[in-house]
């Protein structure tokens, strides 16, 4: 009988202990549900938000049309662009480039950023600012094209230094190296050599902030760099965790753009995250409408005046 009960009370116990565990263990994967569903929750609200703002700024640039130009030089607003870089075979292949030099444009990257300055040919873009690594001073050296800027480059807006990575690919890395796993999960935390994502967003979000407070960098400077750095620097301003940055998406060739009061910094909105714009998605109504009488054909009776004025 003694025994029966002893016997008894040591099962008891091993289920009490399975069941502690089970619960410990149902806690941990519930934190983590929440923490990953609370992450995506504010990406999306992040998205949604900046939506709304990029709609209304769409519009608002708009109804300004052909006085962008004299409505910015006494606006007490800057206009930050964020550009990431044209396309390179590294991309196609699936290689990390880190910092390595040498890493060009394909024919793609080049068409790619050609596009992007032809749509941003009405954005009075004041200063253009580069990483100094090929992809990026190339892709920038084409915005820069016809406006009669000076190219700048700023080493602190250089990809993310991924050490002994750089030059593998990404397949290959997350099949064989542990650390390189531990690193995506959590960018936060790298090995040794391996820069992480916080001290990526510190020193990019340093050498904005040192550039944009110039007297001489006016409304609407353009930084062209990586998509890490772009990624980081839009977590900053809408407030996401550095460690989530990944979770956003920036494009070949496409362009970030942030708003920032220049005496209330607090005062920063996100316009546009990613965008891609499409090449006279803000030509003005005037201009298509004199183009369409210069397509038109000219009536034999009809009396046919000269302007020695050119607009385009």
């Amino acid at each position: 009988m003694y025994l029966e009960k002893e016997r008894l009370m040591c099962n008891a116990g091993r289920i009490k202990e399975r069941y502690e565990t089970l619960l410990i263990f149902m806690r941990g994967c519930l934190k983590k549900l929440f923490s990953a569903g609370y992450s995506w929750m504010y990406i999306l609200w992040i998205h949604l938000h900046v939506g709304w703002r990029f709609w209304r700024w769409r519009v608002h640039l708009w109804l300004q049309q052909l006085h962008i130009t004299e409505s910015t030089q006494n606006s007490m607003k800057q206009t930050l662009l964020f550009i990431r870089h044209g396309q390179t075979t590294w991309n196609i292949d699936h290689l990390l480039p880190g910092q390595l030099p040498g890493i060009a444009l394909n024919d793609a990257g080049r068409e790619q950023a050609a596009r992007l300055a032809d749509a941003l040919a009405l954005i009075p873009i004041s200063t253009v600012i580069s990483s100094p690594l090929e992809r990026a001073r190339e892709t920038a050296e084409i915005i820069a094209a016809g406006r009669g800027l000076t190219l700048q480059l700023e080493p602190d807006l250089m990809d993310t230094n991924v050490g002994r990575w750089s030059g593998q690919k990404f397949d290959e890395l997350a099949k064989t190296d542990p650390d390189w796993k531990a690193y995506v999960k959590d960018p936060t935390v790298a090995p040794e050599g391996i820069e992480t994502f916080p001290q990526v967003q510190q020193r990019a979000l340093a050498a904005v902030d040192r550039w944009r407070t110039m007297d001489s960098i006016g409304a609407y400077p353009a930084f062209v760099a990586h998509a890490d750095v772009v990624k980081l620097l839009i977590a900053h301003y809408t407030g996401l965790d550095a460690g989530k940055a990944s979770s956003l998406f920036i494009d070949n060739a496409s362009v970030s753009i942030v708003e920032i009061e220049s005496e209330h910094i607090q005062h920063t909105q996100v316009i546009a995250i990613g965008w891609s714009p499409r090449p006279g998605w803000l030509k003005p109504a005037i201009l298509e409408g004199q183009k369409d009488k210069e397509d038109s054909p000219v009536k034999e009776d009809s009396p046919v005046v000269e302007n020695s004025e050119q607009k385009t």
